[in-house]
């Protein structure tokens, strides 16, 4: 029996998904366990995975495309099938359910699938995502090559064709552009010939070209970041506190630490430092580790901080919080190690839903972009977040004498109904002992 592929449900919140590669063609074999598909969801992007071994007799729903949970995206031959057989019936007729979610990929269609139709109807093939796009940039989908499955046309066909039309319309030359009419005297009211001015100055600068005007379709995450930031913002209470650390000591001990651990393969960054020195300073301080429960506060017993990973271009943007669990009772060397590790997987594959799970304290850092200062907002349900600048070298008092130092500023942004100016200000009190006295991170 063929086996279905349909949108599984990747996340507790998850409604749509959009496939944003397959690993996988028409044809090639699987084993379960494989991941096919990568996924974006309203919260990451992910694998999806198959639960059986079989060929991938038809992909039904193209790279790009975005479909409800349950609609059927893919269909799978078992050992032994016919693939030309079973991929010819998944394009003529509506796939019945032939075997329970538990069993294989994902949950059973609600709704009746995605249909491609056979060559030669004289129809033209595209996903509604295609179809919207080429309506709000005029694109004419006739004239359009699809890429998808039996040449369906997908959103990045159309993508592709905005990009050309622009790119073709920034090559036309000056003399080819409409000609500008002669100005009108308003004296006679008739046209009159511009005199040309002689330029005693230097030549004036060419001004750039005019910004492309175009509506840029959002992913499911961004989408999602933006009704968090907005849901946090509009029922939060924000307010901010800021503190100056005296960084030269620890930049110090972490050049130390690097060159000693260099064979090691160990590169601490600043983050790290911060990392551990926040969790520690959260013991003295449990406010920051609680959460707002109406008539009650919720303080939590494992003191996980989140770091913000900001995401490249390519996978949409914006960012996302993994999270460093127990970060109170791990290792410099651990903290690093498993931050980089989440970083580059957040930019490469995508988080899993548990490795952005239960931040109990949220830490920002644009200090690897010569950000000195800025404010965040807080990561719900999460108490405080802190924003971190540069440790930049710059003239400082030391012992009431001008030299040269590192210092850098940390604003955190608080939940006034959990923690008022006093507690926060105790809070920095204690992380900035921590900091400027960096051997106690080490023990």
């Amino acid at each position: 029996m063929p086996i279905d592929i349909t949108m599984p449900r990747l996340s507790d919140t998850m409604e749509q998904g959009t496939i944003i590669k397959w690993n996988v063609k028409e044809g090639d074999e699987v084993a379960a366990g494989d991941a096919v598909a990568d996924i974006e969801t309203d919260k990451a992007t992910m694998e999806m995975q198959v639960f059986d071994d079989g060929r991938i007799a038809r992909i039904l729903v193209g790279e790009g495309e975005t479909v409800e949970i349950g609609t059927l995206i893919a269909v799978m031959a078992e050992e032994n099938e016919d693939v030309e057989t079973i991929a010819s019936s998944a394009a003529t007729a509506p796939a019945a359910a032939t075997t329970s979610p538990a069993e294989h990929a994902v949950d059973v269609p609600s709704e009746p699938p995605v249909r491609v139709s056979p060559p030669g109807d004289g129809r033209i093939r595209t996903s509604p995502v295609a179809r919207r796009l080429a309506e709000e940039h005029g694109i004419d989908l006739g004239t359009l090559q699809g890429s998808g499955p039996s040449g369906r046309i997908v959103k990045n066909d159309v993508l592709r064709a905005v990009e050309a039309r622009r790119e073709t319309a920034a090559a036309v030359p000056p003399s080819a552009q409409p000609a500008v009419p002669a100005p009108i005297s308003r004296d006679v009211g008739r046209a009159v010939e511009a005199t040309p001015v002689a330029l005693t100055g230097p030549a004036p600068v060419e001004a750039p070209p005019q910004l492309e005007p175009g509506l840029v379709p959002l992913s499911n995450m961004r989408q999602t970041i933006a009704r968090r930031l907005v849901e946090s913002k509009t029922s939060i209470p924000h307010y901010q506190v800021t503190v100056t650390f005296d960084m030269d000591r620890l930049m110090d001990l972490r050049g130390t630490l690097n060159d000693q651990l260099a064979d090691q393969g160990v590169k601490l960054s600043v983050n790290d430092f911060l990392v551990r020195a926040c969790a520690l300073a959260i013991h003295q301080h449990p406010e920051f580790n609680a959460s707002w429960g109406g008539d009650h506060l919720e303080i939590h017993g494992d003191v996980n901080v989140g770091i913000a990973i900001a995401l490249p271009r390519e996978r949409g943007g914006g960012l996302v919080v993994a999270t460093i669990r127990d970060a109170d009772r791990k290792s410099l060397r651990a903290i690093s190690r498993e931050s980089k590790h989440l970083s580059q997987k957040a930019r490469d594959r995508g988080l899993t839903v548990e490795e952005m799970a239960d931040a109990t304290f949220t830490i920002s850092n644009l200090g690897m972009f010569g950000v000195e200062h800025f404010t965040a907002i807080i990561n719900p349900p999460n108490s405080a977040i802190l924003a971190v600048g540069a440790a930049l070298r710059k003239p400082v008092v030391r012992g009431g004498e001008l030299a040269v130092g590192y210092e850098m500023s940390a604003t955190l942004s608080l939940d006034h109904r959990i923690i008022d100016g006093a507690t926060a200000a105790r809070y920095l009190g204690t992380l900035k002992q921590l900091i400027e006295n960096p051997a106690t991170l080490l023990v």
